[in-house]
């Protein structure tokens, strides 16, 4: 059954400093839809994924995301039903994994002052630590966990506010081989863990993408490329198209790329 519309793009177009980033570009993400949003650098996918975290606004066009049109929605509610896992996380303060997760809570960075779980907080936090791993880790701190537990931790912090849409920023970056495949191992629980949330990852590597996808966008200079399900996305035509290069896409449940 097709789900609810969370996010929808319709012919938006963006400009800084009089030069056009995106130049047209629609989509329409449903509700249970896991999305890549793939092309090389300066493409244009960050400031794509700034429309669907309700953080920027369109030049021209309309943007909705969980059925709210910007300009006529408080932007910040929104953002407390989105959640935004960034690999480069400006933590400096040694939390604790169950401290990191609970600022999920409180969507900020560091503990606030005079704030404090509650006993519900502390159970879900709880959970979705175990579901996402981390069974052990809560009480080890931030500088002590490797990239690829602090990349689950982010999830976790992602998750534990029950968004209906999760963005995920190059959630791989910095990782090794090893770690990279437990990540994406863990992005594919998640579509039996929580069904009904929807999911845009940005990347320009196709072997960090979770197999579990189901959708694509693949833009280059702030044009759409091809957009659609995505084994008919990403292909050994569109992927060179994007990249000016010829590159070759292999497929077997999960996707390689290789220049020909």
């Amino acid at each position: 059954m097709t789900g609810a519309p969370v996010i929808e793009l319709e012919n938006v177009t963006f400009r800084r400093d009089g030069k056009k980033i995106i130049n047209g570009i629609s989509l329409t993400v449903r509700a249970g839809e896991h999305w890549a949003l793939l092309g090389p650098n300066g493409a244009g996918k960050s400031t794509l994924l700034g429309f669907c975290g309700a953080v920027t606004f369109p030049t021209t066009g309309v943007v909705r995301v969980l059925g709210e049109q910007f300009g006529r929605v408080e932007l910040a509610r929104l953002r407390r039903s989105i959640g935004h896992v960034n690999p480069r996380h400006p933590l400096h303060s040694a939390l604790t994994v169950r401290e990191v997760v609970l600022t999920g809570v409180t969507g900020t960075i560091d503990t606030p002052m005079r704030w404090s779980p509650t006993r519900a907080d502390l159970a879900r936090a709880e959970a979705i630590i175990g579901t996402l791993g981390l069974s052990g880790k809560s009480d080890e701190v931030w500088p002590t966990l490797s990239q690829g537990e602090r990349g689950r931790a982010l999830i976790a912090r992602a998750l534990i506010s029950e968004p209906r849409v999760l963005l995920l920023d190059e959630p791989s970056t910095g990782l090794d081989l090893a770690a990279r495949e437990q990540l994406l191992t863990t992005l594919d629980t998640l579509d039996r863990t929580h069904p009904e949330v929807a999911s845009i990852l940005v990347t320009h590597h196709l072997e960090e993408l979770p197999s579990t996808t189901t959708h694509a966008l693949l833009v280059a200079a702030g044009h759409t490329v091809a957009t659609g399900p995505a084994t008919d996305v990403i292909t050994t035509d569109h992927v060179s198209t994007a990249f000016t290069h010829p590159i070759e896409v292999r497929y077997d449940g999960r996707w390689s790329a290789r220049a020909r």
